[in-house]
């Protein structure tokens, strides 16, 4: 083979493997321990094409504000690594379905959050539904409709609030895909909402992945109720937990109840083609590697 066919050669294989690795769009939550650029510094040596971190102390109500030489470094950081989104998880604390006090202290904190989002330039932030703590899913819904609604109005344009779904335990809210359907549509602002489905809560809430014929009900379903140009992004996680078990315990991918097949099924639909895909797994030792690595092989 000549200098220049071998090549040309070299170029097409960059060229193929770039594709892939766009295609896949995979990702993972990193910490921001040290300041926020060093998640995506971790996100360049992981060849990541995603990410999700916390903007702020996820199990605290009072934040300190993002100082601008924080943001300018994570700007300069994410601007060597690509353009590859990026999203933040909301607190564990805001109950969007809360009522009274938490209610408030939520809708603000929720605002602040989409706030820090505009500030680091993220796509969007992932946010639990939240439960509605006995008073029913239709005044849940109208709760987090208008908490969302006030969050939105009051934050910065640029980020979506991205509602995920929940693996159904207790009154917790967006448990399927007519819950999530019913929020966006009361929330009735399609330009700044989208959906983050999480596979380990998909099969815990009793949607079937992991054969042919259950991923494609699951999907028409998805179709049908929200559609799938809702997604903005997937969590990958295996679970724990059995169909319908509404248990959200998330496991290393292939080590649990949905096993390889669920993923090698959803990493294959063009719909989701370049859809950020982000690894909410176990994070010991070197797990992010071990599990990016089995993703990128059932993905070829």
């Amino acid at each position: 083979m000549s200098a220049r066919a071998a090549g040309s050669a070299s170029s097409a294989l960059r060229a193929t493997k770039e594709s892939k690795e766009r295609r896949l769009c995979l990702g993972s939550h990193l910490s921001v321990a040290g300041g926020a650029w060093k998640a995506v510094d971790e996100a360049i040596a992981l060849r990541l094409r995603s990410l999700q971190i916390f903007s702020k102390n996820a199990s605290r109500w009072e934040q300190r504000p993002i100082a601008e030489e924080e943001a300018e470094r994570f700007r300069e950081r994410r601007a060597a690594w690509g353009d590859g989104p990026v999203f933040s998880h909301a607190s564990y604390l805001i109950n969007l379905a809360a009522d009274g006090e938490l209610a408030e202290k939520s809708r603000e904190a929720l605002a602040d959050e989409l706030d820090r989002a505009a500030t680091l330039g993220l796509a969007g932030v992932v946010q639990h539904p939240g439960a509605h703590v006995g008073a029913g899913v239709d005044a849940g819904i109208e709760r987090i409709a208008r908490a969302a609604r006030w969050a939105l109005e009051r934050a910065p344009p640029g980020p979506r609030l991205i509602l995920e779904n929940t693996a159904g335990a207790g009154s917790t809210l967006g448990r399927s895909f007519e819950e999530l359907g019913a929020l966006l549509a009361a929330i009735d602002l399609p330009e700044r909402t989208g959906v983050c489905l999480d596979t380990c809560h998909l099969l815990a809430a009793g949607y079937e992945l992991r054969t042919a014929e259950g991923f494609a009900a699951t999907m028409a379903e998805l179709e049908r109720r929200i559609g799938a140009e809702r997604v903005q992004c997937w969590h990958l996680n295996d679970s724990r937990g059995d169909l319908g078990s509404h248990l959200d315990r998330h496991e290393h991918i292939g080590q649990g109840k949905l096993g390889k097949g669920a993923f090698r099924l959803l990493l294959a639909d063009a719909r989701f083609f370049g859809v950020p895909k982000i690894l909410e797994t176990p994070k010991e030792g070197d797990a992010d590697r071990a599990n990016l690595a089995l993703l990128r092989r059932l993905g070829t």
